[in-house]
């Protein structure tokens, strides 16, 4: 028997050599055959950019270095410029005050947070596009004249939710005094004021929406330190009747519907 199976061994291997050698007779056992002729390389297009000569070519250098700054900061600043900062403050915070801390992971609070904001911000960029973007597809309108129109809509809505007194404090803090027209408030005084606005705003929401969880864990601390069970972290037993409350009290629609109502856009 053991004759038998170191011949079925030594048959295996020959066989296994075999079929190794006809495989990678091309190859030398993985080596290039260096007499096989190369595969044909694709050629690459060439790419030639220019910009012209003299001040004409030194003009559109400019335009296209700040046309590729504005791409580069253009999400931060649609970002912060629209309601995606106090959205997403408020959907942070409530996933902390339930107590878990990868559910729902961040990829779903920001793409919710993202979506919430193009519902909102939808007028406005619509309005953006249709009194920007078209005339300067067309060639009505030249880059400066596109970034301007493209503003008005936002500033419109940055207008509508920041705070009076963070407009006034950014104002002192450029040494200009309050515009008569609030259309003449710059940029640099109402982006940074708008922000703060946001913040402010969405740790007010975040501080209503912790209360009743603190309310729960509070009853489950007092109901373990009666039973004597001072050992066991309220947080364990706390989780589960935070996420069913919440669940039961349709806690996602409620604050979504919330949340998107307090920005009052129509």
């Amino acid at each position: 028997m053991k004759l038998v199976h170191a011949i079925k061994k030594i048959s295996f291997l020959v066989l296994l050599i075999f079929f190794v050698i006809i495989f990678f007779k091309d190859t030398s056992f993985g080596i290039s055959n260096p007499n096989r002729p190369e595969p044909p390389t694709p050629p690459i297009p060439p790419i030639n950019i220019q910009v012209g000569e003299g001040r004409e070519g030194f003009l559109n250098a400019i335009r296209i270095v700040l046309l590729l700054t504005i791409l580069t900061l253009a999400p931060s600043l649609l970002m912060l410029m629209t309601s995606f900062t106090r959205i997403v403050i408020a959907l942070f915070l409530l996933r902390q005050a339930i107590g878990v801390v990868q559910v729902p992971p961040n990829q779903v609070l920001i793409g919710l947070a993202l979506f919430l904001s193009i519902y909102i911000m939808r007028p406005a960029l619509e309005q953006s596009y249709n009194s920007a973007y078209k005339p300067y597809a067309e060639g009505k309108i030249d880059e400066i004249a596109f970034v301007k129109q493209a503003f008005e809509p936002f500033r419109k809505f940055m207008l509508s939710q920041v705070g009076e007194k963070e407009l006034d404090v950014f104002l002192k803090i450029s040494g200009k005094s309050r515009p008569s027209n609030p259309s003449e408030i710059g940029a640099d005084v109402l982006i940074p004021a708008f922000i703060i606005s946001e913040v402010k705003k969405g740790f007010e929401i975040g501080f209503l929406i912790y209360v009743p969880f603190i309310i729960i864990d509070i009853v489950i601390a007092s109901i373990l330190m009666a039973m004597g069970m001072i050992m066991v972290p309220p947080i364990i037993l706390s989780v589960p009747f935070k996420l069913i409350a919440f669940v039961l009290a349709d806690g996602w629609t409620l604050l979504v519907n919330s949340l998107v109502v307090s920005f009052n856009v129509k």
